[in-house]
């Protein structure tokens, strides 16, 4: 009988032991450790175990990640910053020469007032982001006509695209789609899509916007062709001071798409970027109850 018992308390020390060490090597940082053997009365903690490991494994994968998005967050807050302040300074140091004709001054201020624009229009999506990350945005929820909405956006932003000569064909249902919502948040995803296409599109190119209406939800889509080629994926187009042009310019903050995401999803809307070649796909699909 002790002997049973000698065997058991044996068999059930090494299997602890085991359990033990691959907690420990997990303990450690070693994601490649597993339980393959049998270990007894501890085999429901040994699934216990690896289910523990993949969620670990996967929170500190994405804790590096959001270490990485922060570095390159300040990083490109100081690119983007510096590049129109810099601008700024010296325009004003240029203004100052008191023999400076009158074409050269109109030419200098013209600039400093495109800086100063483009140097509050980052400084608003920044603040936007903040309050994003913080969770400190409030939703003023009212029917919005969808509809009227888009085309209010593109309305605002016609100059633009006719410089352009962008054609735009479009294809709405023949009834007024309301949803509720938050109206200024949802235009700024309207507009912050439109301003994107003003910026990036290929001159003389068409654009298309469908509006498909939905028994339980509305899809709105907007497709263009690049002007640059596209060389990010899908999910990075949509991360923060992120350009999807061949190189980073003047044009904008690299916070429109991210800004019209959470906005979306702060709606418990679907928010997709979709690119083939040159073709680039935006699609904002609300359900029609919140």
């Amino acid at each position: 009988m002790f002997i049973i018992f000698k065997k058991k308390l044996d068999e059930f020390k090494k299997d602890y032991q085991i359990l033990l060490n691959a907690l420990h090597k997990l303990s450690n940082g070693d994601f490649n450790v597993a339980i393959y053997d049998d270990i007894g009365i501890f085999n429901s903690l040994g699934h216990e175990f690896s289910n523990i490991k993949d969620s670990f494994e996967k929170a500190v994968n994405k804790e590096v990640k959001s270490q990485k998005m922060k570095t390159e967050l300040i990083t490109n807050v100081s690119h983007d910053l510096k590049t129109p302040l810099t601008s700024i300074i010296t325009y004003i140091d240029l203004l100052k020469d008191e023999n400076l004709d009158a074409n050269k001054r109109k030419e200098y201020i013209a600039t400093l007032d495109h800086n100063s624009l483009r140097l509050k229009n980052l400084i608003d999506d920044l603040f936007e982001i903040s309050k994003i990350n913080s969770g400190n945005v409030k939703l003023n929820i009212v029917d919005v006509d969808i509809i009227a909405l888009v085309q209010q956006a593109k309305f605002e932003l016609n100059d633009y695209f006719e410089k352009k000569y962008l054609i735009f064909k479009t294809n709405y249902p023949n009834k007024k789609i309301i949803i509720p919502l938050d109206s200024l948040k949802t235009y700024r995803i309207f507009e912050n899509l439109l301003i994107n296409i003003s910026r990036y599109t290929l001159d003389k190119t068409r654009v298309y916007i469908d509006i498909i209406d939905y028994s339980d939800r509305v899809e709105i889509t907007f497709k263009n062709i690049s002007a640059n080629e596209i060389k990010i994926n899908e999910e990075r187009l949509v991360e923060r001071f992120v350009q999807g042009d061949i190189s980073r310019n003047n044009k904008g903050s690299g916070l429109g798409l991210a800004i019209a995401k959470s906005f979306t999803e702060l709606q418990n809307g679907t928010f997709k970027i979709k690119v083939d070649g040159d073709l680039f796909k935006a699609i904002v699909i609300f359900n029609k109850l919140l």
